[in-house]
């Protein structure tokens, strides 16, 4: 997996930038990442004034998440909440679709 991570009004730490990267390798067990694009965001006139745009590229659809709140954290966390549920319902759905179909196989 590639990640690009970009700061913008924001200091690049290596802390910082160790975590993120953790948060979103853990993505990558419940599927397959081939890219991630993270772009963190400080709005200094702006309330609430951080900002997380996440496109991971994956095989079939992508999956995208943004989200704002008023510390970077909290922004983040609300990201990875919204890529954590759109994995799952996809996998979700998936696996109706195969269960459905070995159903009408059986002939019941």
């Amino acid at each position: 997996m590639r990640l690009n991570l970009q700061h913008l009004n924001l200091r690049s730490l290596d802390r910082l930038d160790s975590w993120v990267e953790n948060q979103i390798l853990a993505l990558g067990q419940a599927r397959q990442i081939d890219e991630a694009n993270v772009r963190l965001v400080r709005h200094e006139n702006a309330s609430p004034a951080y900002q997380v745009n996440v496109h991971l590229v994956t095989p079939g659809p992508d999956v995208f998440a943004e989200s704002r709140d008023h510390t970077l954290r909290a922004a983040f966390a609300k990201a990875m909440a919204q890529l954590r549920e759109t994995i799952t319902s996809r996998t979700q759905k998936r696996l109706q679709r195969f269960k459905s179909n070995v159903k009408a196989r059986r002939g019941g």
